[in-house]
Parts: C-alpha cells; structure tokens; sequence
C-alpha cells in the first residue's frame, strides 16, 4: 500500500491511528484477531518505474504477498514524507518507523565505515560491486549495522545506473568542475570524493534539489539517471558529464523492533521474499538504467563523455588519498578494500 502524502497529513487523529496499526502502541500478539500486522517503509523517492527504491519495494510486497497472504501489510510512504533520509535512519534505529529503502550512503552517518561504499571510483560496475558484495563485503558491514545499531539488511540492490554529474551549463572534462557547486548526500566520503574533484560539494537533502537548482543554491548535482528522471531533475539541469563515479549499492533495511513485529512463523517467509525481490531488482537495474539515459535524452539532456585520461588522473589521488586515510581511521574496512581489489 502507497500512502499519499494528503492522507499521511490529514489529521492527528489519522496519524495517530496509522502508529497504532503499524505496532507503535501495540506490540503484534494484542492486535485483533484476523488483522495484518502493518510495516511502515520510507523512501525519498517516488512512486515511478523508474525509481529504484518503489520497483524493490513493489517486488517485495508482491513475494511477501504470495507466501504469507494478508497476513502481513506494508505502508509506503515516498517522497520523504517521514523526513529527512538522516532523520528516518533514527526513527528505524528506534522503531517508531519500520523499514527504509535507501543508498547505502546515509546509514555512513550511523556506521561510519559504510562511507567506504561512497569513495569515488571505488567500483569499475555494477557488475564489480555485487560481486565484492556477494564475497563477503556486504556482510561486514551488515554485521556493524546490527551490532551497534539493531539494524538488519533485508537486502543490497542497485539504483538505475551509476552516479554520474548533471550541471545547469555543460561541462566538458574533469577541469570544468573547478568550483561548480555540486549537491552531494551529506556524507564524508561523498563530500571529500568531491573536493578531490575540483567542485564544491554542497550536501542538502534530495527533496530540497529541485528548488536549490532553480533558485541557483547549487549549479548540479551528482546521482543516477532514473533518479534523475523519475524526480524530473532534468527539467533544470539539461547537461551530463558521465563521470561513472559511484557504483553505490541500496539498502533495504529494517530495524530491530521492525524485525520483532515479524511472526516466529512468518520469518522464513518475510526474509526469503526480501531475498527474492533484491535478486530480481538486480536483474533489472541495467536495462533500467539504459533506457532511462535514452528517455532523458529525448527530453533534451546532452550526455558527454567523460575523458579516460581524467578519469585515471582523479581516480589515482582519490585512492592514494581517501582510501589509505579511510582505511586508516576506520582499520575494520581494510578487508573491505582487499576484497574489492579482489573482486576485479
């Protein structure tokens, strides 16, 4: 179930009902007989087919829907409707919201070592970065996530092509970013990927882009293609410099009060629909991606190259800098890195 962004607001009263069925106010086993337990899922982005976060979702309601019936109901909400990403990443720690689909990139602010996944250049593909996953990198950082925070990943998909920079003026190589200001997630790694690169990095939430592009707080920003499509971003910035900087990973994660409010019975269940919709989500991340640059450039983005020479000029100083100063602030992600070297 999507929730609407005038019936999420509608009333006190309303709300408050919402919690209450979603677990907040009364723990599963003294809710009506007959009634579904509900899960409260967030995301920042909308409900598109070209949004990454709604097509991970959809596919798991539709698996959870086969194996457990009605036993068990998720509300989406989208758009950020529950908040800021930094604050719903609390509320997940607490409780007081159930599930979050996300890049990988927030949850850095709760576990710092997450940032890892953010440094530039840090994957050749996606293809490179489900396999260093799928090697063990994905559970070192899914055993921090519930050792310190309570925090299970249900899975790790993808977003619809690689992050690349999107400018209001075109830019033609990595020069050109010489202080452009650049919107980035307000995340180190990301904002030090950045600065290596020339811009300047200015980190707002995603809800508030569209409006800082139009009003000139920042000349670009730096994301996905289908993002970019699916929140129409390319109606104020018509010029791409495909910088393939970040192959990041998403995370669908659940807190531990979420997790509880799960039947002992329905576990097995709850969980291999989770697996099953990251597997498909997955598959579909390429092709998603492809036709997402097509329909952009029918809407007038130009897309432009980025040049293999600066693309190996700035990749050399972000890992001779970033990674050893990450790896040496954080020693746990030291096998993080050796696996990805591995993994190419």
């Amino acid at each position: 179930m999507t929730i609407s962004r005038r019936r999420f607001l509608g009333s006190g009263a309303a709300v408050a009902a919402g919690a209450a069925a979603s677990g907040l106010f009364a723990a599963p086993a003294v809710q009506a007989q007959g009634a579904p337990i509900t899960f409260r899922v967030s995301s920042s982005m909308p409900v598109d087919p070209n949004a990454a976060h709604y097509i991970w979702f959809d596919l798991f309601q539709k698996a959870l829907k086969a194996k457990v019936g009605e036993r068990i109901r998720l509300d989406y909400f989208p758009n950020g409707q529950l908040g800021k990403e930094a604050d719903v990443v609390q509320q997940v720690i607490i409780g007081s919201v159930d599930m979050m689909i996300t890049g990988s990139s927030i949850w850095a602010t709760a576990v710092p070592e997450l940032g890892a996944l953010d440094l530039g250049f840090l994957f050749d593909s996606y293809a490179h970065g489900a396999k260093a996953l799928d090697a063990g990198v994905g559970k070192t950082f899914e055993a921090m996530l519930e050792e310190r925070k309570g925090i299970n990943v249900l899975g790790w998909g993808f977003h619809f092509g690689a992050r690349s920079v999107y400018t209001r003026t075109k830019v033609d190589n990595l020069a050109g970013l010489k202080s452009v200001k650049l919107r980035v997630l307000p995340a180190p790694a990301f904002i030090e990927t950045f600065k290596i690169m020339g811009a300047v990095p200015v980190p707002i939430p995603v809800n508030e882009l569209y409006t800082a592009l139009q009003t000139g707080v920042v000349d670009g920003f730096e994301h996905d293609p289908a993002t970019v499509l699916s929140n129409r971003f390319y109606e104020v910035a018509k010029f791409c410099l495909r910088t393939d900087h970040l192959f990041s990973p998403m995370i669908c994660a659940i807190g531990k009060r979420g997790l509880a409010k799960v039947p002992a019975n329905l576990k097995d269940a709850f969980m291999a629909a989770a697996r099953e919709a990251t597997v498909a989500e997955r598959a579909i991340a390429d092709s998603k991606a492809t036709e997402a640059m097509k329909e952009l450039e029918k809407l007038g983005v130009t897309f432009t190259a980025f040049p293999a020479a600066d693309r190996a000029a700035i990749a050399k100083p972000i890992s001779d800098t970033l990674y050893a100063q990450f790896m040496t602030q954080y020693p746990a992600t030291k096998p993080v890195f050796d696996a990805v070297a591995k993994a190419r």
